[in-house]
């Protein structure tokens, strides 16, 4: 048995970010079921979008409800978009070093369904590089324990309240604590064809249906049109929707251009697997010879990549797919991330606050984990609890073989109420 006054399940930026911004004087054990660095926000290549200034707001505003399909929650999208320089500005506190210019100016960039260039970035691993000083910042810390390769396996749920989680390592054993908090990720495990790390599979969903937690917009998942395509592949290499907004084309096999790169996410995909099917072949092209700045200096990790598997990114179109990449729906949630479950909370990529609606918005996700991350974080440290700890609560775990079959079959009935009510 452990004890804490905060559980955070999950170590990418939004579990960190909770962890960093609860008060000190709380102690916090945060389990992670691999490596701190096994989350999906350390993949994250393209940047973390955030407010030019007032003038640019109803316009972001505008730019995430469209790529949204207008099915987004607009109090979400309030928030995310008035909170996101102080968001920047925490990244900063912590050590994130930005992308800038001679003069020191934050270099921006654009991705697809963006008006404007708001997106801050660091090279092109920005994901890595927020990642690394969050997990640093997180070591140094006394009240954080760290429970690396340790798996939550249930939750510890009596009367509506929440008292912990049984978790495992080499043994069985449950943590008690006022506070929990789901930051473990989406589903892209569970498809076949996924720029995700594989072991991230909706687990915090497949705990939320096992315990009848609310979820919302489950079947709401995104496809990234630009994966790189080889012919054996655990996890799709993702080439940064960045790559297109400093101005790579796409191209068919008769080296023809057939869209616009910078529409949503979820057009550009279409467009591609329209493309394939119309052409019979199981990719596309993209052209990194029509990007006109320096793209080993721009882009070294990509860069990189490709030339360790034989393709010269200056000379040689490279294949891409569309694959999964994120999911838009998942635990239902407040702009707290308040579950329907006393003193359960989820944030990141496992919560739906919303605000992504039908499509999520290039460069919006390691902000939606930054913004709601602090706001749990803050509810938090100003809760009061109100009921003892319950401490004779027997280990269990669910049945992570039905995980899968559990959510789809969640999916599929979220997608035919909302085709019953189109």
């Amino acid at each position: 048995m452990m004890e804490s006054d905060v559980i955070i399940i999950g170590s990418g930026v939004a579990g960190l970010i909770s962890a960093l911004e609860i008060d000190q004087s709380k102690k916090i054990i945060l389990l992670t079921k691999k490596r701190l660095e096994d989350s999906n926000s350390y993949l994250a290549q393209g940047g973390i979008s955030a407010l030019l200034d007032e003038t640019d707001r109803e316009r972001y505003i505008e730019d995430t409800l469209r790529a949204g399909h207008y099915k987004n929650t607009r109090s979400a999208v309030d928030t995310l978009v008035d909170e996101s320089r102080a968001a920047i500005a925490s990244l900063e506190k912590y050590g994130v070093p930005f992308s800038r210019d001679a003069q020191g100016n934050l270099l921006l960039t654009r991705e697809g369904a963006h008006s404007v260039n708001r997106i801050r970035y660091c090279e092109d691993q920005t994901g890595k590089f927020i990642m690394d000083a969050l997990i640093a910042e997180a070591k140094i810390r006394p009240n954080i324990k760290i429970l690396e390769d340790t798996r939550c396996n249930d939750l510890l749920i009596r009367d509506g309240k929440i008292y912990g989680v049984s978790a495992s390592n080499k043994t069985n054993f449950n943590i008690y604590a006022n506070f929990t908090i789901l930051a473990c990720g989406g589903l892209g495990g569970l498809f076949e064809n996924t720029t995700n790390f594989r072991h991230i599979c909706g687990d915090g969903v497949g705990l939320a249906i096992d315990k009848g937690i609310d979820l919302k917009d489950i079947s709401y998942i995104q496809i990234h049109p630009t994966a790189l395509y080889e012919d054996n592949s655990d996890r799709r290499f993702l080439i940064s929707e960045s790559v297109r907004g400093e101005g790579a084309v796409l191209l068919n096999h008769k080296k023809e251009r057939f869209t616009d790169e910078l529409r949503p996410r979820d057009v550009v995909s279409s467009a591609i697997l329209e493309e394939m099917k119309r052409e019979k072949v199981k990719y596309e092209f993209i052209d990194f010879s029509t990007i006109k700045l320096d793209i080993d200096e721009r882009f070294p990790n990509i860069t990189n990549h490709l030339r360790e598997l034989g393709y010269d990114p200056r000379r040689d179109l490279v294949p891409i797919v569309p694959a999964f990449h994120y999911t838009m729906g998942g635990i239902r949630v407040d702009l707290d991330a308040r579950t329907n479950i006393e003193n359960l909370y989820a944030v990141g990529e496992v919560a739906c606050t919303g605000v992504h609606g039908q499509n999520r918005l290039a460069s919006n996700s390691l902000l939606e984990s930054v913004v709601f991350g602090k706001r749990c974080a803050k509810a938090i440290n100003i809760s009061k609890i109100d009921f003892p700890r319950i401490y004779d609560l027997a280990w269990s775990s669910i049945d992570f073989d039905k995980v899968k079959k559990n959510i789809e079959e969640r999916i599929r009935e979220d997608e035919k109420s909302k085709t019953s009510q189109v």
